[in-house]
């Protein structure tokens, strides 16, 4: 057993090695606790070095009763009170456009209090740091604003997505930063904010004892969903079989399968 316990812990330690910011676990656990390497990051992205960051909140899950809930890498307020959600991903279908439209749209639900004027409604950005050019025309920045198709003339509903590439390279502070957000060592970095944050995850003992919980977590619930999986599969495969038998309503087979019965109408149509 405690083989297995030092295996798995040195497993662990190879895993943060090559842990990066764009690995949206650790950039989430990175950017915890404090404001410097958001600011830093939304000064160049928004190219507004003056910028300040008042909180930040990492994994915020906004909930939605009656249909999709969301849950936010970052999400952070600067000094005029603009609200500005960060998503990190690896992989382009996670960043597809009607992604961040809804992300935009969870946030406005949620940024009015009942009977507030709609006029207070927040500047808000949706920014999705994407590890390859999704959009792909080779650019650093692709700001998205609606804009009156007519004269070109921006909307100014205080609403912007913006993608970052980042696969760019180029010798500028974005550039810069895209590649600190690839590095897998801290001394590689140009960003001294970032680097000793990332430096203070793989170097040092308190850091790396909270990546190590990190990742059994991750591990736990990894299991965790595994085993609904599973319990959902047999769930279907036995409303699969009364459906074959005939002999059951569908009300019925929802009943002894626990499948809702909207889902039981679906196996039955093959939809």
């Amino acid at each position: 057993m405690t083989e297995q316990i030092d295996q798995k812990h040195e497993e662990d330690l190879q895993r943060l090695r090559g842990f990066r910011l764009l690995d949206d676990d650790f950039l989430t656990k990175c950017f915890e606790g404090g404001t410097d390497c958001i600011e830093l990051v939304l000064q160049i992205i928004l190219e507004k070095p003056d910028l300040k960051v008042l909180d930040v909140h990492t994994q915020v899950f906004v909930e939605n009763l009656l249909n999709r809930s969301v849950r936010f890498d970052i999400l952070a307020t600067d000094s005029t009170g603009a609200k500005v959600n960060v998503e990190i991903q690896r992989a382009d279908k996670g960043s597809g456009r009607k992604r961040a439209r809804y992300n935009s749209s969870m946030m406005d639900a949620n940024l009015l209090k009942k009977g507030e004027d709609f006029q207070k409604l927040p500047e808000t950005w949706v920014i999705f740091i994407t590890e390859n050019d999704v959009i792909g025309k080779g650019l650093p920045l692709y700001p998205v604003e609606r804009c009156f198709l007519g004269s070109g003339e921006k909307f100014e509903d205080g609403s912007h997505i913006l993608y970052v590439n980042g696969a760019y390279r180029g010798d500028t502070p974005i550039g810069r930063l895209m590649h600190d957000f690839s590095c897998t060592k801290p001394s590689d970095m140009h960003y001294g904010v970032l680097a000793e944050r990332v430096k203070f995850f793989k170097e040092s003992k308190e850091g790396i004892a909270v990546m190590c919980k990190v990742m059994e977590d991750m591990r736990k619930e990894s299991l965790q969903e595994g085993i609904q999986e599973g319990i959902k599969e047999g769930m279907k495969s036995a409303a699969l079989r009364m459906l074959k038998a005939g002999k059951y309503t569908l009300d019925e087979i929802a009943a002894i399968s626990g499948l809702p019965l909207d889902e039981i109408v679906k196996l039955n149509t093959g939809k």
